[in-house]
Order: structure tokens, then sequence, then C-alpha cells
């Protein structure tokens, strides 16, 4: 039995990929599996399903953002810990003396575990960025600019720069981590594969380089962790599917007077989610319908059945949501389709950031922040380029394991893999 567990999360690891890169199996040594994602396919979900070992039911995490009611507002990415629900995985490891740590995992901070690493950037008053990491130690921070020889640059992380660089970087922290403080449990997560595939989609041939290049990254944290006495799980979050359809829900209810924009100086319009009757919180390929007037709900369901694009409407029960985080109604798009959040359709009605990478004031994902908009003076607002997607969960991701773990029977969907984690951990 090993001393301790790595569990590597690697966004978008979807197991269709692997025949497409058969040197990514010979380079870890690993036997891959197919994994069912949790619902919906992104990544708060999916971590905070690892984390606790229970359904969004239960830790209440229903996508990467999140609906205050009280307040009217929208706050995706937001990093407390909090937001999730639930005992950890590692709670009876800890209660009996052992250490556990969290790398790169969103909703993080405040989290009861012994390390922790988070990028968590300062913005100036004024305009601009101090790239900056959240560390538990503090101390931990400059330990690991020193022992890698260079910040975490959050442009690697996400945006139009975003690369490789980001899991090269968070690899050789975790092989640190490991070697200098020894936890008995540490999750690290590994980004880069998910911007690529939706970039360019998830059969672009530079798609497999990309993922010989995580092979090469795992196999240095293997070797490292074996050495040590670690056992190891590789684990894919989602797979990504081609993108070919964008759908607009909150145009579509905007048009009918449900969803209200009010004007900022000559043109720009903001959402008016005070006096909005409905708008949708969008997510990739799960749009939450926040539905203020129960009298509306028949009118929404209406707009979005038999929508172009639209694969279901459903109340959020029906999917395994709790309602009291979730809209009134969840929109699932249909295969190869996903949702964007303008609700604008002349470009001079858009809001100051939607030329910009600015991941908290949007009232959805925005995969069109990893393009550049030529002459690169913002990001692009096209919603052409992006090319691959994710969130229902019929794109299977990947796992693997060493053989100490002891991983039996074999795990059909995340939640399962999850508790399996922590009895695995019960025995350390």
């Amino acid at each position: 039995m090993g001393r301790g567990l790595l569990c590597i999360e690697c966004a978008g690891l979807g197991y269709a990929m692997l025949a497409r890169c058969p040197q990514f199996a010979s380079l870890t040594g690993l036997t891959f599996a197919p994994l069912t994602p949790v619902f919906p396919a992104v990544t708060c979900t999916a971590q905070a399903t690892f984390r606790t070992g229970e359904s969004p039911m239960q830790h209440k995490v229903v996508c990467n953002g999140r609906f205050e009611r009280s307040t009217r507002r929208v706050d995706f990415w937001n990093q407390s810990a909090g937001l999730v629900r639930g005992q950890r995985i590692w709670d009876g490891l800890r209660e009996r003396g052992g250490r556990a740590a969290v790398l790169f995992h969103q909703q993080s901070l405040g989290d009861n575990c012994d390390i922790v690493v988070s990028p968590a950037p300062v913005h100036r008053h004024h305009g601009g960025m101090i790239q900056a990491c959240h560390c538990r130690p503090p101390e931990l921070e400059a330990e690991l600019e020193q022992a890698i020889g260079r910040k975490f640059d959050l442009q690697h992380y996400w945006g139009p720069a975003s690369s490789r660089k980001s899991s090269d970087w968070i690899s050789q922290a975790t092989l640190w981590v490991l070697q200098r403080h020894r936890p008995e449990f540490l999750a690290t997560y590994l980004p880069h594969l998910d911007y690529c595939q939706q970039k360019l989609g998830p059969e672009h041939p530079t798609v497999s380089r990309e993922l010989q290049f995580l092979g090469t990254l795992l196999r240095t944290l293997l070797s490292g962790a074996r050495a040590l006495g670690y056992e190891v799980l590789v684990w894919g979050d989602y797979g990504i599917s081609a993108a070919r359809q964008v759908v607009y829900p909150n145009r579509i209810l905007r048009a009918q007077g449900l969803f209200s924009a009010r004007r900022v100086g000559a043109a720009a319009t903001y959402p008016n989610l005070y006096d909005s009757r409905a708008f949708a919180m969008v997510d990739h390929q799960v749009a939450h319908l926040y539905v203020a007037d129960a009298c509306d709900i028949p009118t929404v369901r209406e707009l979005f059945t038999d929508c172009p694009g639209v694969d279901t409407v459903s109340e959020p029960a029906t999917l395994g949501l709790p309602a009291e985080e979730s809209g009134e109604l969840v929109l699932t798009a249909a295969p190869g389709a996903w949702f964007a959040y303008p609700w604008w359709e002349q470009a001079r009605e858009a809001p100051d950031y939607a030329s910009h990478v600015d991941i908290h004031n949007k009232i959805g994902f925005d995969p069109c922040e990893l393009f550049w908009q030529i002459p690169f003076l913002s990001t692009s607002w096209d919603c052409s380029r992006p090319k691959g997607t994710h969130g229902r969960i019929d794109c299977p991701a990947a796992w693997a394991a060493t053989p100490g773990l002891s991983i039996g029977p074999e795990p059909v969907d995340l939640c399962q893999l999850s508790r399996q984690v922590r009895r695995f951990l019960d025995t350390i």
C-alpha cells in the first residue's frame, strides 16, 4: 500500500480522443477506461463532485457560475470553498492526523485542507492586474516561484495566450509539493488540453500533440510520485465535442420582452436583472433560465421547446440539480450546439466587457475570450470561432490508476470514482 495518493485532474481528457494518440498510453504506462461525467459536465461541478463524493443535489454546485436571487447578481468563478456543501473525501484522513493538499481547483479558497495553491490576481483600481496566487501556507507562493524559477502567469491559464505553459508550471509545483511537504493526499489540475480543444475542436491535429505533451507531464509526475511511495489516479472531468451551432437564449427572451437591458451612454447596453422577467445564465451546453414570476414559466418553456439547438427544456430536479440554486428551467443543448450569453444584436449595443477577458461580470461563460480580435486590441466576440464545447454527459471522460489504488469494481461515473478514493484514503 502506498503512503499517499496523488489525484491528477486533466481538463477535457475524453476517452474517445485517446484512440487518436496511441503514444499517450505508452507515455503514461496506464490503462484508461471510460468515465461518465457528472451533469452538467463543467469544471466547478466536476471538482465539487470529486472533492465531496456527492452529486450536485447535495453539494449545490450547478455550473461554473451562480445566480444570487436576493441580490439579482450573477457570479462566475467565485473561488470560495463555502459554495461547495458537504464533507470532503479527505476529512477522515485529516481527523487521523493526515494532511491534504489541493492545487488549482476552483472553489478551494478557505477549504479545510492543509495546503492550497490557487491563482488569485489583484485587480488594480485604475486597470491592470497584479499576478499572484493564494497559498496556504502563505510562504508557499515564494517557495514555488523560487523552485520553478518564475511566477505563475495567469495569461497562460485563460485567455488568448492560454497554453501548455500553465499545465507545465502546475505539474512542476505539484511534484515540488509532494517532495517537500509529503501530504498524504494531493489533488491537482492540469488545464491546457481543454483550451486547445475549445479553440480548434477535439479532432484537430494540434490536439494530438497537446495530448502527447500531457502524457510527458504525467510520466514525470507518475515517476516522481511513485518514487515517493504514492499511488496515482488520473481522471478527466469531461470529454469535449465539436461545436457546430451557437444558441442565444437571452436574445430570444429579449425579443419577447422578457429580458430587460438598460442603455448606458450613447448605445451600450447592460443587463437589467432587477426588472427582467426571465434571463439565461449560460455555461457551455447548459443554460439556467431564471424566471421571476412563476406565471411566466409556461411561456418561457414554450419559447425553447423545439427551438433549434436546444435538446431538452427541463425542471432542475429531473436533471438531479437543486431547485434553490438552479434556474426554474434548465436547457440542455443539442449535440454540437452550445449557449452564448449575448443579448444584443448590434455591435454598438455590446457592453464594454464583451471584448475583454472578464470572467466575473458576464452573465455566462464566454469561450470567445480564447481568441484575439484583430488587430489584437481586444478579445473576440465572434461566437463562430469556438470549435469545441462540453456540458452534456454523452461524451465520456477517461480515467486510470496505478495498481495499488485497488479501485474496484470499476467505477461508471465520477461520483462513484470519488467515493472509492475516499475509501482508499480511509485505509491510510
